[in-house]
């Protein structure tokens, strides 16, 4: 991913070229064929050779499982990730984790950025206005940071939000259009200002943030994420 540590692609794609050349002359799998694609994408910033090969959707389409493709601002640096597991907890929404196969990790609860690991100066923490069965945001009000400090400390940031709904906006990730409303947050404290935008399924019966731009803590920045999969 960047120089963030989030791997990037590339690395993905070398360990499946490996496992491949371990069983034989195969017909390449459909997972194999989306790390290529994505490691050719993201790998071709010094002297560009003729145009890489593209993401596509039909590539995506013959995945059977989803990728999360995040970006972090301020590095320039994206990766794709596999989600992990997805599990049910004592606090309201439903909790995933992304990860890279270096063991980067991005935690979120509907959609919303729990945590991160192995970015350094990571957010080890934040509570989220989660509800069960709907993505993203529900509410404004109090919001808590837990974020590294130098060596093992921890320093904790509390904002105070506020939701606003700008209606219907959709959104396009590779090839597919999906019908969304944004919602956004905004958050004020003694450290100044957090704006975190959500693009969540407005179709009824839907719960699915197809796309944020989300704060991370001060060293990391804002974490663009957008869900792949269909």
């Amino acid at each position: 991913m960047m120089m963030l540590r989030l791997a990037p692609a590339a690395l993905l794609a070398a360990a499946l070229v490996l496992a491949g050349c371990a069983r034989g002359p195969e017909k390449p799998s459909a997972q194999l064929e989306v790390a290529q694609a994505v490691g050719q994408y993201v790998l071709r910033r010094r002297n560009p050779p003729p145009p890489p090969a593209q993401l596509t959707r039909a590539l995506l389409d013959q995945e059977t499982q989803p990728y999360l493709e995040a970006t972090i601002e301020n590095r320039d640096a994206k990766a794709y990730l596999i989600r992990s597991f997805s599990r049910s907890d004592d606090h309201p929404g439903r909790i995933e984790v992304w990860r890279t196969q270096d063991n980067v990790s991005l935690a979120l609860r509907q959609g919303m950025v729990t945590a991160t690991r192995g970015l350094g100066g990571g957010l080890l923490s934040a509570s989220v206005p989660a509800a069960a069965g709907q993505a993203g945001p529900v509410r404004g009000g109090a919001r808590t940071y837990v974020l590294r400090d130098k060596g093992n400390g921890q320093t904790r940031l509390t904002l105070a939000c506020s939701l606003h709904d700008l209606g219907p906006e959709p959104v396009k990730i590779v090839e597919l259009t999906h019908p969304t409303r944004r919602l956004q947050e905004r958050c004020e404290g003694a450290g100044g200002v957090v704006v975190n935008d959500y693009w969540i399924d407005s179709r009824p019966g839907h719960s699915q943030v197809w796309q944020s731009r989300q704060w991370a803590g001060p060293e990391v920045g804002y974490i663009r994420i957008r869900q792949l999969w269909r």
